[in-house]
């Protein structure tokens, strides 16, 4: 199959690589203390948190800032103007801080390494192969993408947290998190590691 490669599908790209780029986080959660995690994030998000109102109050200094760190990854959501919207990253750093606190190491690694693999890959091949709409913007292609690379997440994963029924279903639920997001009216970046970790966790024990 050609793939068109438009002015869209760069962006994405773009945009994806960045969110790829946080896996880092997970790192931070298995090799660091939980207190340094947590202190990390929290710091992280009181910043985030700072520079974004200040550019949407259009303070110049921050408009600056804030154009060169994420211009080029925003949705179309993110760029409404006429009310504080929060960018993606907030919710990334929000959900890191809640997954380290509520879950096991190895869970919370893995539920927010299936939110920034997986919200890449569907993003991607939805953009890419997307030609069978699911559910409004999604496609069936980008959704396959999404479970798919969930479960292989967990798999790689799996010796540090068993990969078994329980993982099967937390990614099923992450994959209709991501599909479903406009209806659950929570972002995904914080809803599918607060799901995959709560299901892991509770289904196993």
């Amino acid at each position: 199959m050609r793939i068109q490669i438009d002015k869209s599908l760069k962006k994405e790209f773009y945009r994806k690589s960045i969110h790829l780029s946080s896996l880092w986080i997970p790192l931070v959660i298995y090799f660091m203390h939980p207190g340094f995690s947590v202190s990390l994030f929290a710091l992280l998000l009181l910043g985030d948190i700072g520079l974004e109102y200040a550019n949407y109050k259009k303070y110049p200094w921050a408009r600056q800032i804030f154009g060169k760190l994420f211009a080029k990854t925003l949705r179309n959501k993110e760029t409404v103007h006429a009310r504080f919207q929060a960018t993606g990253s907030m919710y990334v750093l929000a959900a890191a801080i809640l997954c380290t606190i509520l879950f096991s190491r190895p869970v919370a690694v893995i539920a927010l390494s299936v939110m920034l693999v997986s919200d890449t890959a569907a993003a991607l091949f939805g953009k890419a192969y997307g030609s069978r709409k699911l559910y409004k913007n999604k496609s069936l292609e980008g959704t396959t993408a999404f479970f798919m690379s969930a479960l292989f997440v967990n798999m790689i994963l799996a010796p540090m947290f068993p990969f078994n029924v329980a993982s099967v279903v937390a990614c099923l639920a992450a994959t209709f998190a991501e599909m479903l997001e406009d209806k659950l009216d929570i972002d995904d970046n914080f809803s599918i590691p607060l799901v995959v970790g709560a299901l892991l966790t509770f289904l196993n024990l």
